[in-house]
């Protein structure tokens, strides 16, 4: 009788820990609608299938090409961590690997800033003229996937 409480007892608490973690994410997990190529409202932009096309080259570029930055920038932010708790800390060596660290992301930026030039060169000026009417979006961070979110992470 004892060992079926148990074990009632344990499902019941395995059951609530398995939902509470499931229900923590949230709604919008993922990509949403916002995420069009290059700009955070493609649809209302009327790109066309070559423009589409066109912009999604340039992305699938972009992020091969960024790919070896992010994981150095992962690595860094590793060992600055290390760094910055380590027993005896050393002040010039996390300013150096702070700098190291920053240069890799105004990297990561250009390149970002690159993409969305490029970008731009594909639509039309009317497009263009639409463009600023879409708000910020959840458009392209610096590492092409939206900042932050579960494909952009540094």
């Amino acid at each position: 009788m004892k060992k079926t409480i148990i074990i009632g007892l344990s499902l019941t608490l395995g059951l609530a820990l398995i939902a509470t973690a499931a229900l923590a994410w949230g709604p919008g997990f993922g990509c949403g609608p916002g995420r069009g190529p290059g700009f955070g409202c493609s649809s209302s932009l009327n790109l066309t299938a070559e423009q589409a096309a066109q912009i999604e080259t340039l992305r699938e570029v972009h992020r091969q090409g960024i790919e070896p930055l992010r994981q150095e920038l992962a690595t860094k932010g590793t060992e600055l961590r290390g760094l910055r708790f380590a027993p005896n800390q050393d002040a010039a060596a996390i300013k150096a690997k702070q700098e190291e660290f920053f240069a890799l992301r105004s990297k990561l930026w250009e390149e970002a800033n690159k993409l969305r030039t490029d970008v731009q060169k594909v639509l039309t000026p009317e497009q263009l003229a639409q463009a600023p009417a879409c708000g910020p979006g959840r458009g392209l961070g610096p590492d092409g996937g939206g900042g932050r979110g579960p494909r952009g992470r540094w």
